[in-house]
């Protein structure tokens, strides 16, 4: 079968639409406060130098995902079981982006629908597109990218021009609060949404031009992180602390607001289509980062056969995760301090430096 293959400018639309995802509508990291603007600035750095990590691995074993890597680095004793572990945390977050999606459909327009519905339909979008592989996937990331940012573009200028700004709410910043926006940054922000970027190991080998990776990853973790923290500071700056730390979701809360000049309101629609473009994409890349592992690991030579099973598991698991939106915002702070941590970071730090011992001492066979 032919391998499948992508170029940078998709690649670097598939980055930008993964990390801005649910990071653009919920609040980002699990947290609140006037300054997390700042921690998202903060958390940059540390995600481009996460990104480089895998980068970095990925030039050592340019044909491997990450999976196949970890047991040439680890051996198959060891490797395999890690492996093993990516796809339960890859799945949870996953189910975790089709649970946010559902919750604000249904409280934004649908609240007569049941959520299994609605869930059933975006995932039956992700198994479609599974079924058609990876290159026509990016190919789709290259065009919403740009409907994405034409809808970003209109509802930020009409909240601007509707008065709603008020930059007062972002100041002062007191000592406290710039080590408040420290503590939030690592771990939380660093891994949601920044850390989540090591679903792109699975990715890497379909490039066509190995070499410009690090640079279009690199710039496409810049620019969004960039893009969040201005979106979250709009946020801010229109709601005010208080009703940005009560909201479930900010943006859609943001826009409900605008009223411009009696003319122009109801811009909800754009907030809902950004949540389904973001959650649709990074869902995606979540279940074929687990398809590919998984695939692997058990000698299963098409991805693509794994479409429907991999999307069935994260369907139900949306579904019977958390009985209603506070615990699933609850259980998501307890999945972010203590588990995809391991996922994102620890694993491939550990695989990183194991593999530089041993490549300085020539320990390779």
């Amino acid at each position: 079968m032919r391998k499948e293959v992508i170029n940078p400018r998709q690649l670097f639309a598939m980055i930008i639409l993964f990390e801005m995802g649910t990071a653009v509508v919920v609040p980002i990291g699990l947290e609140n406060g006037h300054a997390v603007w700042v921690s998202i600035l903060m958390a940059l750095p540390g995600g481009v130098l996460l990104y480089l990590i895998y980068n970095y691995l990925y030039e050592q074993y340019p044909d491997m995902i990450i999976s196949q890597y970890t047991r040439k680095i680890l051996g198959k004793y060891i490797g395999w079981p890690l492996s093993l572990l990516y796809i339960p945390p890859l799945l949870f977050n996953g189910s975790r982006n089709l649970r946010e999606a559902g919750s604000l459909l249904i409280s934004a327009a649908y609240d007569q629908t049941p959520v299994f519905i609605i869930d059933s339909l975006m995932i039956i979008a992700v198994i479609y597109m599974l079924t058609k592989g990876i290159e026509v996937f990016a190919r789709t990331a290259q065009i919403y990218m740009i409907v994405l940012f034409l809808m970003g573009m209109v509802t930020l200028i009409v909240v601007i021009a509707a008065g709603l700004v008020d930059f007062k709410n972002l100041f002062p910043l007191h000592p406290k609060d710039w080590m408040d926006s420290l503590k939030s940054a690592y771990p939380n922000i660093l891994i949601f949404p920044f850390g989540e970027a090591v679903c792109f190991t699975t990715i890497f080998p379909h490039l066509n031009k190995s070499p410009k990776a690090k640079k279009t990853g690199v710039w496409a973790i810049v620019i969004s992180g960039l893009i969040l923290c201005f979106i979250h500071a709009v946020e801010i700056a229109v709601l005010g602390e208080g009703m940005y730390a009560r909201a479930a979701f900010p943006l859609f809360t943001t826009v409900t607001l605008v009223d411009l000049a009696n003319f122009i309101q109801r811009l909800d629609a754009l907030v809902i289509l950004t949540l389904i473009i973001g959650v649709f994409f990074k869902m995606t890349i979540y279940c074929y980062a687990a398809a590919a592992v998984a695939a692997d690991l058990f000698k299963i030579k098409d991805v693509r056969k794994l479409a429907a099973p991999i999307g069935v598991v994260v369907l139900f698991s949306s579904y019977f995760s958390a009985e209603n939106y506070p615990i699933h915002m609850d259980e998501g702070k307890t999945f972010l301090k203590y588990y995809l941590p391991i996922l994102c970071a620890v694993i491939p730090l550990l695989l990183f430096v194991v593999h530089r011992i041993r490549k300085r001492w020539g320990l390779y066979r």
